[in-house]
């Protein structure tokens, strides 16, 4: 079994087998295998229920009983991923990481995800066990290989953690800790390129305690979080390299989590990733790993595999991970503090908001107006030429040639675009022409039009816009529908869901910053609502005015603040709590909020996700996103979808539109990640 530190909760969930007998289990292996056929199921029962050390046990007793290699004989009778599964589970760790690399840089290409995850995430201990082990296993230096397989600061970096050398120092010096701010800031956003040694030295050898306190200090002093810098100044498996570097220091379980959602979510399983991770942290930290996967995916990591995986497969998988967290139905307190941590990251950051279109240099109103009226004249339309125009100007400078075209053809170029265009592309120009917040007016008039109401456009919109941009969509919609929005919200809504609505609709939402005691009580209130307080006051429908009062008009730092407090009086994040104690268009409305408030440029994101997954693609929900978001913080948008979903946003729209409408959403998206 993995050895834990002095006084240390051991978190693996393969564990010492009660009265293990090695002679009995290499017996009972090679019955299993003689034959004709195997038995599957014993195989797996057993070597799933043996701590590592004990598995060795049974290698040398299998050899020494029949005179054969127990793992030869399991790769002869097994196959597939089941098969590269127990195979693993055989060898000792540091030898499972070796083959894991030699497999990832053998042959042609090199398998960048898992050096880097290997070598990101391994103690000082066992990156000298990996080394030694690779030159047992195959009598070459791990180094040089490495050397010889890839190239630049990543190589660099690589070979620094393959030295094991980080420091392992619990004191740590403040002093030290700010030369180091200083030095990655003046390396990196204060420098004109980039100093990467100074990222590869500081990364690669301080010690986690001193390397956390320098991320929380970068942030205090930069206002931004290490992991945004590293994103703006370095690039390719560097980037992800110092990222993941990043991660682990902050939490490995945490890194393991996200890794092992990746792994699983989407069409198709990576079956190497997922198998060599849960051999790898099976006897190490997989409890803290199920508790964050849980609380960061509402859903069990056990439930994920068995919808994932099938066979002997599944159920090996299933006995690694120990145990079914949904059938507790309840949330860990270690994953809570994460919860808060993410909290407390989003309270501080300063995050820079950036779109993709920006005002076009040397702007000619006129020669833009006769582009566009040359590319709609005669048969046929220049759709490419439109597009160039539309997607490469801001909403200013569209408004200005719209005026221009009037002026100089007397026709009105809003008319002509939906004249000559049709479809997905005809609703994204058209969209892109009209000013932001009677665009807003528009979408949120359409979610209400006829039967049915589109609830999800009328919270992505009222949930995400700031006061200014809700007072100009009344504006907006006062002057284009000679209605008020509020009279068309109290019309086509009700309930609750109709209360928060127009609540959001004032756009009064505080704008100054937080109120700690204020802060406390309304976390009470929210606990009280949400019944997880201990002692609730107050009849319930005054405690649900109060908490649509906090969530709908507190300002965003006040909410931060209160989402905190929640956390550290209930333990619970609000998010998650929300969702399984509410229901409906009520509950979607005050996740929106909550998310909002969390990460909006996420929030988006998770939306453009979601409309172009599965079968179909929701082109409304896409245009909407992109067309509201392009000049706001689109790039912002960008960032996080590769971050959360390991690809980027413009591979995804390529892969899942067509024609020129995936022409011109890829020029709003303005780049590859």
């Amino acid at each position: 079994m993995a050895k834990t530190a002095q006084g240390a909760m051991y978190r693996g969930s393969v564990h010492d087998f009660p009265d293990f007998d090695p002679n009995q289990d290499a017996e009972a292996l090679y019955t299993a295998m003689k034959g004709f056929g195997s038995d599957k199921e014993s195989i797996l029962e057993l070597i799933t229920s043996r701590s590592n050390q004990q598995r060795q046990e049974i290698s040398q007793s299998y050899k020494s009983l029949y005179g054969k290699d127990l793992i030869a004989d399991l790769k002869y009778e097994l196959t597939g991923k089941f098969e590269r599964l127990i195979v693993n589970l055989m060898r000792p760790l540091a030898y499972c990481d070796a083959k894991e690399i030699k497999d990832a840089i053998s042959g042609i290409g090199t398998d960048e995800k898992c050096l880097i995850e290997i070598l990101a995430s391994r103690t000082n201990e066992q990156m000298h066990q990996l080394v030694a082990a690779y030159k047992d296993a195959y009598e070459r230096d791990l180094e040089s290989d490495i050397i010889g397989d890839t190239s630049g600061h990543f190589q660099k970096m690589l070979v620094v953690l393959l030295q094991g050398t980080r420091e392992n120092d619990d004191v740590v010096s403040e002093d030290l800790v700010q030369q180091d701010v200083q030095d990655l800031y003046e390396a990196g956003e204060l420098k004109w390129g980039t100093d990467e040694a100074q990222f590869i030295y500081i990364l690669g050898n301080r010690s986690k305690q001193h390397l956390r306190l320098v991320f929380d200090e970068y942030l205090k002093t930069t206002g931004k979080p290490i992991e945004a810098s590293i994103r703006g100044e370095l690039s390719g498996d560097f980037e992800k390299l110092m990222l993941a570097v990043v991660k682990c220091i902050r939490s490995t379980p945490e890194y393991f989590a996200e890794r092992l959602f990746k792994a699983m979510k989407g069409l198709g399983t990576r079956d190497n990733t997922l198998i060599r991770i849960m051999v790898s942290r099976s006897e190490l930290d997989m409890l803290d790993i199920r508790e964050i996967f849980r609380t960061k995916y509402e859903k069990s990591l056990y439930s994920m595999i068995k919808n994932d995986t099938s066979g002997e497969y599944k159920k090996a998988l299933l006995k690694l991970c120990g145990g079914d967290d949904d059938a507790a139905g309840q949330f860990f307190p270690e994953a809570a503090q994460v919860a808060y941590q993410m909290w407390e990251l989003s309270a501080v950051a300063r995050v820079e908001l950036r779109g993709t279109v920006c005002a076009a240099r040397d702007f000619n109103p006129d020669a833009d107006a006769k582009a566009l009226r040359k590319a709609m004249k005669g048969i046929g339309t220049d759709e490419a030429t439109i597009i160039d125009i539309i997607t490469h100007r801001s909403n200013a400078q569209r408004q200005q040639i719209r005026q221009t075209f009037k002026s100089h053809f007397g026709r009105d170029l809003m008319a002509d675009l939906k004249s000559e265009l049709s479809g997905d592309l005809a609703r994204l120009i058209l969209g892109l022409m009209m000013p932001p917040a009677h665009y807003d007016a528009k979408q949120l008039k359409k979610a209400m039009e006829g039967a049915g109401t589109d609830e999800k456009a009328l919270i992505e919109i009222l949930a995400t816009r700031t006061n200014a941009e809700i007072r100009a969509i009344n504006e907006a919609y006062k002057e284009d529908y000679h209605t008020s929005l509020e009279e068309a919200l109290s019309s086509d809504t009700s309930g609750h869901f109709r209360r928060i609505l127009i609540s959001l609709a004032t756009g009064n939402r505080e704008e100054g910053g937080e109120n700690r005691d204020q802060a406390r009580e309304d976390a009470q209130v929210a606990a009280e609502i949400l019944e997880i307080a201990d002692t609730p006051s107050g009849d319930k429908t005054s405690l649900e005015t109060r908490f649509m009062t906090v969530l709908c008009t507190r300002s965003y730092p006040h909410l931060r603040r209160v989402f905190q407090e929640f956390i550290k009086m209930t333990n619970y994040d609000i998010e998650h709590v929300i969702k399984k104690e509410m229901s409906g268009d009520v509950k979607d409305a005050f996740v929106a909020i909550v998310q909002s408030v969390k990460n909006k440029p996420l929030f988006f994101a998770d939306k453009l996700y979601k409309s172009m997954k599965g079968a179909g693609t929701d082109e409304k929900t896409l245009t909407r996103v992109m067309v509201s978001r392009s000049e706001v913080d689109l790039f912002n948008v960008r960032r996080e979808f590769i971050e959360k979903y390991d690809k980027s946003l413009h591979q995804t729209i390529e892969s899942d539109t067509s024609g020129d409408f995936l022409k011109a959403l890829l020029a709003l998206c303005g780049g590859e990640d």
